[in-house]
């Protein structure tokens, strides 16, 4: 049986007409910007994920030539520990709430990805990016900046494509950015403690650029 086929699945989550009306009203929009379809479509699909991805990774490489390089290596490793955890628990929170996709509710609606027959709230997509987003910020503003204007294109893109309402996107950041947060909070120091032994030892490559000061 789908899964979608349960009597508990719900349209669309409140609030139910702004959602509606801020889908639809974006879609019109798209409808008449054939030439943004193509980018729009890889964007939402993986490109904002793998560029939230590669923002991580070269936080990473510039945190080990600081001068605290353990605190940057450990954040920028728990910023992608903690977009994957987030990831995880968004999926038994979209089942609890079983909100069908926006197509369902409006087959006319322009789609430009692949019709998902999962459900539609939180985003994946934008649960994921506000983990990167509150991690990366963790690491330093001027990340944490840069994540935040990927990662809200991303959750636009999300809406733009029709995949999901507003709310779908805007809830998925904020989870997302809570998930990642806790993360923190509990890991950290563990994480840091890990990056400071191993930097005393042959793995020291993986944290620190340079040589061991004297």
């Amino acid at each position: 049986m789908n899964a979608l086929s349960s009597l508990s699945v719900i349209t669309v989550v409140p609030p139910r007409g702004l959602n509606t009306r801020w889908y639809l009203d974006l879609n019109r929009i798209s409808v008449h910007s054939a030439w943004a379809h193509g980018f729009m479509h890889v964007w939402a699909l993986w490109l904002g994920l793998v560029a939230l991805a590669a923002l991580d990774g070269v936080a990473y490489l510039v945190g080990r030539r600081s001068r605290q390089p353990e605190r940057a290596v450990a954040a920028a490793a728990l910023t992608g520990v903690g977009a994957l955890v987030a990831l995880a628990l968004n999926q038994p929170l979209a089942h609890a709430v079983a909100e069908r996709r926006p197509y369902a509710a409006h087959p006319t609606a322009l789609v430009l990805v692949t019709r998902a027959q999962d459900y539609s709230f939180p985003s994946d997509h934008a649960t994921v990016a506000g983990a990167i987003i509150i991690g990366l910020l963790v690491y330093a503003n001027r990340w944490g900046l840069a994540a935040f204007v990927l990662g809200l294109f991303l959750a636009f893109a999300r809406v733009y494509v029709g995949a999901h309402y507003p709310g779908d996107v805007v809830a998925g950041l904020i989870y997302g950015a809570a998930i990642g947060g806790l993360t923190f909070a509990l890991l950290f120091r563990l994480v840091r403690r890990l990056a400071q032994w191993m930097s005393a030892g042959p793995l020291r490559f993986l944290i620190a650029a340079g040589p061991k000061a004297p």
